[in-house]
């Protein structure tokens, strides 16, 4: 009777179904064709996130006694060593504040202008990568919401197909495209949303940095002989 009880355990252990386990490269593949431009946009958003954050960070480099010693030399008249410590920080405000001194002995109006011009295309090329950032920020989701709509299809002509023998094995693919695209969608929308976000904001300090500085160099030209 024991050795009966023992073995019917064994067989109860024996038809225990099995752990199926799913890694993430799998996964991804049930989402089918529709994958591979979700990927190609988190790599381009990947990339254009690191090369535009380094660039803002280099571009939002501020020396503390930069302007003080642009005052120094124009009021010393020493104009060349004004324009070459300019060309020696290579920043946005110190070809801001360069191509104003370019401009000195001219009317006010007329340095403004020359300054904001600059300011303009710096900003210009500071913002280069943000519209596609932006772009895939709203395209991946929709991307990903497309192959909802392909796994769904899929599905139901599954479904239709099969007749009376319908399981969820055979419905499994179609609802696997759905829901992974729609996942791998979100994600790189997400992500792509926040790092647009982030580099807008290094941005907006970069042009106040301008602005200031600016602000300062036509005090100074604006002030008494």
């Amino acid at each position: 009777m024991h050795l009966l009880q023992v073995d019917i355990a064994s067989q109860a252990l024996n038809n225990q179904p099995t752990e199926i386990t799913l890694n993430f490269w799998e996964l991804a593949l049930k989402g089918g064709w529709i994958m591979i431009p979700i990927v190609l946009l988190w790599f381009i958003a990947v990339y254009l996130f690191i090369e535009r954050y380094w660039a803002i960070k280099k571009a939002a480099r501020e020396d503390i006694n930069f302007m003080n010693r642009i005052k120094e030399y124009i009021h010393d008249d020493k104009i060349e060593s004004a324009i070459a410590l300019c060309q020696a920080q290579n920043t946005p405000v110190a070809r801001m504040i360069e191509k104003g001194i370019q401009r000195i002995g001219r009317p006010l109006s007329d340095v403004n202008a020359a300054i904001e011009n600059v300011g303009n295309l710096e900003i210009s090329k500071l913002e280069g990568s943000l519209p596609t950032l932006a772009t895939i920020s709203g395209g991946a989701p929709m991307i990903g919401f497309l192959g909802t709509v392909i796994g769904m299809i899929r599905a139901f002509y599954d479904m239709s197909m099969a007749g009376n023998n319908i399981d969820v094995g055979l419905l499994s693919n179609g609802i696997y495209t759905a829901m992974v695209t729609t996942v791998a969608g979100l994600i790189v929308g997400i992500a792509a949303y926040f790092g647009y976000n982030i580099l807008v904001a290094k941005v907006e300090k970069v042009v106040f940095t301008m602005e200031a500085n600016t602000t300062e160099f036509m005090d100074l030209l604006n002030e008494p002989v």
